[in-house]
């Protein structure tokens, strides 16, 4: 049987998604909390692998059990009583041996958050910038990235990935009181450390470091040391999967 399960995690204190040698992870977490319930050897496969230090509003993983005693409302308790109180379990449903939670998703959205006065409330899931930006502007490029395939240019370097093609639909910056924002992104797959590249050259833009020509050719240049810095993890959240 496999089953889909919908949890949230405050990734401060994790090493990533992915099991890690050198730290705890958020994966590692999961499944000794299943396998210890079940009391059999559980693995747990994730839609995607966020960064040490980012959070998931919502990650879906899945996982195989041949035989099952307690029932699907008596396992998202019990596995929330055993967590940590940094991870979250929403929900659980069976689904087809078919689905998968990382190669049947459709979609990922990621939210990036940004202040621009200083706020102890906001210090641990937002990144504090104190010089001026041009967010119009910062759109503006923004929507160039839904003109292009390859962001080998916001790829990690060295990263083990076959591929630097993905599918952007959704890249804009939102502004939810006077000194706060957060780039939202969507796509069907994203690259490693990807969005905070994009959004450290979107700062870039911001500050009128790059022009949109600029921008345009730091995507076609294929090279991730023509682009902006990576952005900080702890303001990156992982807000929505969609099958």
């Amino acid at each position: 049987m496999r089953f889909f399960i919908t949890l949230s995690y405050d990734g401060t204190r994790y090493h990533g998604w992915q099991v890690q040698p050198n730290g705890p992870s958020v994966q590692e977490k999961l499944q000794w909390a299943l396998s210890t319930i079940l009391r059999q050897d559980i693995q747990v496969t994730g839609a995607g692998r966020t960064d040490a230090g980012v959070h998931a509003r919502m990650m879906v993983a899945h996982f195989d059990v041949e035989t099952m005693d307690l029932g699907l409302q008596d396992l998202p308790y019990k596995l929330n009583r055993l967590l940590p109180q940094d991870i979250a379990i929403q929900k659980m449903e069976p689904v087809s041996d078919e689905m998968h939670a990382r190669f049947s998703a459709t979609s990922r959205t990621y939210h990036y958050y940004i202040h621009t006065v200083k706020d102890p409330f906001l210090r641990a899931y937002s990144c504090e910038l104190h010089y001026p930006l041009d967010f119009q502007l910062m759109n503006e490029a923004a929507a160039v990235l839904m003109t292009y395939e390859d962001f080998g240019a916001f790829c990690k370097a060295h990263a083990d990935v076959k591929t630097t093609l993905c599918h952007i639909t959704a890249a804009e910056w939102h502004q939810t009181s006077n000194s706060t924002w957060y780039f939202e992104i969507t796509a069907n797959r994203f690259l490693r450390n990807m969005v905070r590249a994009v959004v450290g050259t979107l700062i870039d833009v911001g500050r009128r470091r790059l022009s949109l020509d600029d921008f345009r050719k730091v995507i076609e240049g294929k090279r991730r040391t023509e682009a902006g810095d990576s952005m900080p993890a702890n303001a990156l959240f992982l807000e929505d999967v969609q099958y």
